[in-house]
């Protein structure tokens, strides 16, 4: 049982991440262009406009997905609650490694539209 409650645990800190990161990035996003904290890439770091507009977009992405993943993460783990440890440890490495991709994959549609709104206008 502790390794379910802790598996368990560890597959709710990325969508509570996605969540409350997410929320933040559209509420309030970092005021300066930063190296070290936001959504840093060499698209969304070449102006203000697109700063914040990276931000709004990839935190309603990850809000968002990050909402989808979290009873996406409880119920397998539900379902093998009372099963053998290997069991237990597959489930929540598989669910893990999903959560994984979704924390990434964020960022493709994303660099997608700033590519779209900042390149096309020519700024």
């Amino acid at each position: 049982m502790g390794l379910w409650i802790f598996l368990l645990l560890m597959d709710l800190v990325i969508p509570l991440t996605m969540i409350g990161f997410g929320t933040r990035f559209v509420r309030r996003p970092p005021d300066r262009i930063n190296a070290v904290f936001g959504y840093r890439t060499r698209r969304s770091m070449r102006n203000t406009d697109a700063w914040r507009f990276a931000h709004s977009y990839f935190g309603r992405l990850w809000r968002t997905l990050g909402w989808i993943l979290l009873p996406l993460s409880v119920i397998p783990m539900l379902l093998v609650l009372g099963k053998d440890e290997q069991t237990i440890g597959w489930t929540g490495s598989i669910v893990m490694f999903a959560q994984m991709i979704a924390l990434i994959a964020p960022i493709f549609p994303t660099e997608r539209a700033l590519k779209r709104r900042f390149e096309v206008s020519g700024e």
